[in-house]
């Protein structure tokens, strides 16, 4: 028998469908960091921020780092919140407000994450992210529906070793052979 959260998509990638008319979501990955009856949360894990790099994001935020750290990706999460900093990392877990995603990714969105990984001693996989991408209730369901998106399981690999320009054909790979699953969701509202 499955729980109710086995319903949901928290751990899970969205991929768009070729052909999404939303320019924001086009050929993207999103992982899924939180997902229930009330909405979504999830970050897009395959665009660079256009416009900043990591020192000057840590410059922003008045943070000193280390030289070897300047040039980091930052990433463009979603359209929701543009000006927050998230951090979808692997362990260790132990960081102000940290969301355990699955047992080998976390999001945290604290300064002391930030400020360690300017230092060099953050986590060793991480990706910094700038806004997110939300849903509300039912809306991710509906979108689903209407195929706008295929789902299948995080694989950390994807986000923290696969170059980013690669991130939807790698995800495109992993699509769950079952078609909708969301079809037993009205048992579980």
């Amino acid at each position: 028998m499955s729980s109710e959260t086995d319903k949901f998509l928290k751990g899970h990638f969205l991929m768009a469908m070729p052909g999404l008319p939303d320019p924001n979501f086009a050929q993207t990955v999103i992982c899924m960091c939180e997902h229930n009856e009330l909405g979504a949360l999830g970050f897009i894990i395959n665009k660079t921020h256009p416009l900043l790099t990591g020192s000057e994001l840590f410059d922003d935020l008045k943070i000193d780092y280390d030289e070897r750290i300047a040039g980091i990706e930052i990433h463009f999460g979603g359209p929701v919140q543009p000006s927050g900093v998230f951090v979808l990392h692997s362990p260790p877990f132990h960081w102000h407000g940290c969301m355990q995603v699955t047992p080998n990714l976390g999001l945290s969105n604290t300064r002391d994450i930030i400020e360690a990984i300017a230092e060099g001693k953050g986590p060793e996989n991480f990706i910094i992210l700038l806004g997110c991408a939300g849903w509300g209730a039912f809306q991710l369901e509906n979108e689903i529906d209407e195929n706008a998106w295929l789902t299948a399981p995080v694989v950390e690999d994807i986000i923290f070793k696969t170059p980013t320009d690669l991130r939807w054909e790698e995800a495109m790979m992993l699509m769950e052979s079952e078609s909708d699953p969301f079809s037993d969701i009205s048992e579980v509202l």
